[in-house]
């Protein structure tokens, strides 16, 4: 009896430390204020901040402690390198580039290979990618690209298909992942006609198309919005580059 109370005992024990290891983490504000404070990012903070509003749009994504991120097209790595302070170093983040974008960028990708070379950014990995096809090496907790959602269909890109890019997102994704889209915002009714030209999109098109593939939508925020962009200019017009007025979408992956 006494043996079959110590089993029983350590059981109860070993099941409460699994509950206890299966509790998803949450979104931590505590995490978030720490990596924007960084003192290492101290000169992207005091440059880009103020327009690019990573506080508000990062806590709607939901990226948090522990987290495998997909930084999509990340460019100087600014997204990058604040994911990397906020999962921490049980995380994970992928800064990835499809070949096609990545000829252009060459110097984006050696800058960030020797940052996720440097310790105090060892969960960075770096990756140029074949083609237009999004993969990734575990199941993702958020993918996340930010004004490039756009270029997919564009000559440059090969004229690839942003519906294969939400499908390969979404078999990326764990159930319950997170798909964030951030872009510069085409006129209402214009689908997919300005990428090209102006490297603008119609935010109801990328919603039908995102939905497409499986996703629920799953919120939004305006804080990129800017009622003094006319939405038909280029987006490297002098007159509104850097101001261009933008979308936020989250999406989500359904359990």
């Amino acid at each position: 009896m006494k043996i079959l109370l110590i089993s029983l005992a350590a059981a109860s024990v070993l099941l409460s430390a699994c509950q206890k290891a299966e509790q998803p983490r949450e979104f931590s504000q505590e995490a978030l204020d720490k990596a924007l404070s960084d003192p290492a990012r101290k000169d992207q903070r005091d440059a880009a901040d103020e327009r690019r509003k990573p506080g508000p749009l990062i806590a709607l994504a939901g990226v948090k402690p522990g987290d495998k991120v997909l930084d999509l097209i990340p460019g100087t790595g600014y997204w990058t390198r604040i994911f990397s302070k906020v999962v921490g170093p049980e995380g994970k983040v992928y800064a990835v580039w499809p070949q096609a974008y990545a000829r252009d960028a060459m110097g984006n990708v050696a800058d960030l290979k020797k940052l996720s070379a440097d310790k105090y950014y060892g969960n960075i990995v770096v990756d140029v990618q074949p083609s237009t096809s999004l993969s990734a090496p575990e199941p993702l907790d958020v993918v996340w690209t930010s004004q490039n959602f756009h270029d997919y269909p564009d000559e440059f890109m090969g004229k690839g298909d942003p519906s294969q890019l939400a499908k390969d997102a979404f078999k990326a994704l764990k159930p319950g992942g997170t798909f964030m889209i951030i872009d510069h915002m085409a006129k209402p009714g214009h689908g997919l006609s300005d990428t090209e030209k102006l490297h603008r999109i119609d935010p109801a098109a990328v919603r039908k198309i995102v939905e497409g593939a499986g996703f629920k939508f799953a919120g939004e925020s305006k804080a990129l919005n800017n009622p003094a962009d006319p939405l038909d200019i280029p987006v490297f017009a002098p007159s509104i580059r850097g101001h261009t007025s933008q979308f936020a979408y989250k999406f989500v992956k359904p359990n």
